[in-house]
């Protein structure tokens, strides 16, 4: 934590600033071009609340990771497309309330939306939920692309989030701009470093990423 002074009419005021920790930016500070929506910040989300520990609609990452990305935007802003952030550095204390929420079985609003063929009891047995997140080492990104001209998210086949095999990266039973759209964002994110997660089009991680054992919990804002 950083602190200024101001003086004012002879009296002294300490003004406090938030400082990330070394080796992480704000992933605005390193591409001007990112679209960024950060769902656990409100209630956009399968918890249909804000989630611990977000503040600011503000995406962190690890320097190469927001190096690396910004050198896929470049790329994709010659087609006429850019990304859209879902989520990207995720403090434990999120990870920990995504736990406490599955583990409460009663709790059910949003399953209609974002797991309606999976059981809650099941979400920490089929994968969906752990109690530890390759975002909170601050190298994985959630995204999707996005037109320019538009302003609109490509077709995907599922939204963010959504908790089924329909949002594996290669589920064959979507239209076949759905699946030319995920192979894209597979393509361009791969070539600069990114690797994919099995079972989330939305989710990549970078491949050297430079804290592999290390889960931050510093809050976003």
């Amino acid at each position: 934590m950083r602190k200024f002074i101001y003086l004012l009419v002879g009296m002294v005021f300490p003004v406090f600033a938030w400082a990330l920790p070394d080796g992480f930016v704000y992933v605005d500070e390193v591409s001007n071009q990112t679209v960024v929506d950060l769902r656990y910040l409100n209630s956009n989300n399968f918890l249909n609340r804000p989630v611990e520990g977000y503040f600011v609609n503000r995406a962190i990452l690890t320097k190469p990771a927001a190096e690396a990305l910004s050198k896929v935007e470049d790329e994709l802003r010659i087609y006429g497309l850019g990304v859209l952030i879902f989520d990207a550095y995720r403090p434990q204390r999120a990870v920990n309330d995504f736990v406490n929420w599955a583990k409460d079985l009663q709790d059910i609003k949003a399953k209609a939306s974002y797991y309606p063929n999976v059981a809650k009891s099941n979400l920490f047995k089929e994968g969906y939920i752990a109690e530890q997140s390759g975002h909170s080492r601050g190298s994985t990104v959630d995204l999707t692309l996005i037109s320019l001209a538009k302003n609109m998210p490509l077709d995907m086949g599922t939204h963010f989030d959504y908790f089924g095999p329909e949002s594996w990266p290669y589920y064959p039973n979507i239209l076949p701009q759905q699946r030319a759209n995920r192979l894209l964002l597979q393509l361009i994110m791969t070539k600069y470093g990114f690797k994919p997660y099995l079972k989330e089009w939305w989710h990549f991680t970078l491949e050297n990423e430079p804290y592999p054992n290390t889960y931050f919990d510093f809050e976003v804002k």
